[in-house]
């Protein structure tokens, strides 16, 4: 079958490859991928459960299952999803990201940093996991760790906007000034929308 071009295209195709062969996870799990795309989460889901019902080690689904709870503004749910993948595949690094995310929204950095650290242990390169990793040790006044996080992430990818933020919020918690205007400028000329009360207090003060 030709690659499709398109969503419609994409749907299809695994529409099909669903009807011919009904105990696919993969097939359903695609599937259930194109619908997300749509914002069909009610048949999105349906798939996922069909997913993991054929193919219970399919951590990936879960994590799915996880995203379309977060786009329904349930918290909760996204992270009871992503633990799910986390124990059916412990060495997942995604789904502890995640896991590490939803505890840092849910104002347990502590915990956060537990599952980030296990994310980035199953993957050094996880740039989203430091940069989160990094938002938590701000959180619980650790601010030369925060750092430490940050600089690791811009190690992965010089241009992470967001890593860029953190780190003018962290070196401005230093009173490091020239290097948190450094890391300001750098995420604003990135297209990240830095918090305006951020950039006028690092604008605003005089030079250290």
């Amino acid at each position: 079958m030709s690659k499709p071009q398109n969503i419609e295209e994409y749907l299809e195709k695994y529409r099909a490859a669903v009807a011919a062969n009904p105990e696919c996870g993969t097939s359903h799990y695609n599937l259930a991928v194109g619908l997300i795309g749509k914002k069909l989460y009610d048949e999105a889901l349906d798939h996922l459960q069909r997913a993991v019902s054929c193919s219970p080690s399919m951590a990936e689904a879960y994590v799915q299952m996880g995203g379309i709870c977060l786009a329904r503004g349930d918290l909760d749910g996204c992270l009871h999803y992503n633990r799910t993948a986390a124990r059916t595949r412990p060495g997942f690094a995604v789904g502890w990201g995640n896991v590490g995310f939803c505890l840092l929204q849910k104002g347990d950095p502590e915990a956060a940093v537990e599952a980030l650290r296990k994310a980035i242990h199953y993957n050094p390169n996880f740039i989203q996991a430091y940069t989160s990793l990094a938002s938590a040790y701000y959180m619980m006044g650790l601010v030369d760790e925060s750092i430490a996080a940050g600089e690791k992430a811009l190690e992965l990818d010089p241009g992470f906007a967001i890593a860029h933020s953190n780190l003018a919020l962290a070196y401005l918690e230093q009173e490091n000034l020239d290097k948190a205007r450094e890391h300001c400028d750098k995420a604003l000329a990135l297209g990240y929308q830095v918090p305006e009360g951020l950039v006028a207090q690092i604008r605003g003060s005089g030079t250290k």
